[in-house]
């Protein structure tokens, strides 16, 4: 699979909403607060602030990472693209803009906790979620690239 990464267009707001959207229908653990069409438009404004990288396939965006300095806020994939390493290539994208990277992960999302810690990311603390929209404990983690060099 050819996977080519560019900087998201308006015109992807409805391919990343789905897939963000999708994230949350499919997991059981994970509270539906929004509707596809604001979903949708809340990854148009993250799109508007620059802050998104999508990765596109000869099926159209299958992924999407958004960026707002060294914080990830957003990594998705399509269930289609998942184990692919899609996801392997949009963090490396943002690793080589920033020296240090942090995100947040819910705790019940081991899959991505898995995938944060296999690609050199470090827990650095853990929360009962009162401070995200989710109420879902979720766990901080922190990539340098000082640490990548030596590790």
């Amino acid at each position: 699979m050819t996977v080519i990464l560019r900087p998201a267009r308006s015109t992807d707001a409805g391919a990343t909403g789905e897939i963000l959207h999708g994230f949350a229908r499919e997991n059981e653990w994970m509270p539906l607060l929004h509707s596809r069409a604001e979903t949708i438009s809340f990854c148009g404004r993250m799109i508007e602030m620059e802050w998104m990288t999508v990765a596109e396939t000869d099926q159209g965006v299958v992924g999407f990472l958004a960026l707002n300095g060294n914080d990830i806020h957003s990594l998705y994939l399509a269930p289609d693209a998942r184990g692919k390493g899609v996801g392997r290539q949009l963090l490396e994208h943002a690793k080589s803009r920033q020296s240090e990277l942090s995100l947040f992960a819910f705790q019940a999302n081991h899959s991505a906790c898995r995938f944060y810690e296999r690609n050199g990311f470090v827990e650095v603390a853990r929360s009962d979620g009162a401070d995200n929209d989710e109420n879902l404990p979720d766990i901080k983690y922190v990539w340098n690239s000082e640490g990548a060099a030596n590790g």
